[in-house]
């Protein structure tokens, strides 16, 4: 393929990122571009300014090594409004206790979910795999082979995180207190306020985010 210049290189880029609709690995980028990973993340990151800056109708979100391009949230109630989607539910408090634990300890099994939170968690956690914010990844290699689970992609949009090590630092877990996660997805201290905040956080649609 013939060198590019960087501007073709922006457009060929947001034309692989919008046919795709889902998060593109950058190495799929490289090798569709030819490119090294430095300069296609420099590109990447380039556009998720500029897209921002210009508070454009759409955003370029980064997770881990992937980039997905998705409606900006400033217009997410247009965007409904067009299409009639109906407004996502909330987490539950007990999703996101759930979800707090998963997310800290990954990969860890439902029975040490339930250990730490003393409740049955089973129902919670079918839920939060039916908004595909956890997944199974495997079984952990003792009697009975119980299924592990880890957070997905979609919990790093919903909670604006670009990787897990962006996760604050967590909180003792002693004593009776129960960690949770607040609407800015930090950890509340479980010696603090048990009564968390007035609502749970509204997770984003396929192809939006929050702010």
């Amino acid at each position: 393929m013939e060198s590019m210049e960087m501007k073709e290189i922006e457009s060929a880029i947001e034309g692989i990122l919008f046919a795709s609709g889902e998060p593109v690995h950058v190495d799929r980028i490289c090798v569709a571009l030819e490119l090294d990973r430095p300069t296609a993340e420099q590109v990447l990151q380039k556009l998720m300014d500029h897209y921002a800056y210009e508070r454009r109708g759409v955003r370029l979100l980064h997770m881990e090594d992937s980039w997905q391009l998705c409606s900006a949230p400033d217009y997410a109630e247009y965007i409904r409004r067009a299409f009639e989607i109906r407004k996502p539910a909330k987490l539950s408090q007990p999703a996101l206790e759930v979800l707090t634990i998963i997310a800290y300890y990954q990969p860890t099994t439902r029975a040490f979910v339930d250990q730490i939170r003393g409740v049955d968690s089973a129902y919670t956690m079918g839920l939060l795999q039916e908004r595909k914010l956890i997944e199974e990844c495997g079984r952990l290699q003792v009697p009975g082979r119980p299924h592990l689970y880890r957070t997905t992609k979609q919990f790093l949009r919903a909670f604006h995180l670009t990787s897990l090590e962006d996760l604050p630092e967590m909180p003792d877990l002693g004593g009776e207190g129960q960690m949770r996660l607040n609407e800015n997805g930090e950890i509340v201290d479980p010696t603090g306020d048990m009564e968390g905040p007035s609502e749970a956080p509204e997770l984003p649609m396929a192809g939006e985010t929050e702010e």
